[in-house]
């Protein structure tokens, strides 16, 4: 019989403090968001692997804070942002182009004038994002770094679960256990299996058991 149509709809995720788990992967970072008054020049770098819940820190941050969340390729009128406390999100998307970077620089130095208080974020270490204009590679270097670490298997799991619960996803008792054993330890494997299940879930129109999972399993490691 053939499969279902599945429509690509929107996935709802829940991006509140209590919807993020805590672990010893990632405590500093958090404890270093939950203390943002005392962050050196009122500004801090955040970084980790894709999936490791940087957007999640940002806005608990934002909520905490008060602060707007842009992202640095949307940056354009630097005054219109630099009103308050601000996180910019993914700054090496902007790696290399001249009009974007200097939109950040002058958004940099307005929010360190009025005393507003700078969050940025972006996978990898910053002299690693490629920023071209000298002076805002230093002063992103400058900024004191919080990096998330490698997932351990507590957080995997409870990253699992959550991208799960975001998508409304069912499970057959022991396919978490199984997805921990087999799949790709990353945050990035983990959401991209969850995506592919879900799909499959959709068609099948059936929860996720151990045969759905070995299936897809075999689908991500056949792809080049």
């Amino acid at each position: 019989m053939a499969e279902q149509l599945v429509f690509d709809l929107p996935v709802v995720t829940a991006f509140g403090r209590d919807d993020f788990f805590t672990s010893p992967a990632n405590s500093l970072a958090v404890a270093a968001i939950e203390d943002w008054r005392q962050w050196p020049l009122g500004k801090l770098v955040l970084s980790g692997p894709e999936g490791a819940g940087k957007s999640h820190l940002g806005r608990i941050w934002a909520d905490i804070a008060g602060a707007t969340v842009v992202q640095a390729r949307d940056v354009r009128d630097a005054a219109q942002l630099a009103r308050g406390p601000l996180c910019v999100e993914n700054l090496p998307a902007i790696a290399g182009d001249r009009t974007q970077e200097a939109a950040l620089f002058h958004l940099h130095n307005l929010m360190a004038q009025g005393g507003y208080p700078l969050l940025m974020t972006g996978r990898g270490v910053p002299r690693s994002w490629g920023i071209s204009l000298p002076d805002l590679a230093s002063r992103i270097e400058g900024s004191q770094l919080v990096q998330l670490g490698a997932p351990d298997d507590t957080l995997l799991a409870a990253v699992l679960l959550k991208l799960c619960a975001d998508r409304q996803l069912l499970m057959e008792p022991g396919v978490v256990d199984m997805i921990l054993r087999r799949a790709e330890r990353s945050f990035a494997g983990i959401r991209a299996l969850v995506g592919e299940l879900d799909r499959l879930s959709l068609q099948r129109k059936r929860p996720v058991g151990p045969r759905m999972v070995t299936e897809i399993l075999r689908r991500l490691e056949e792809r080049p």
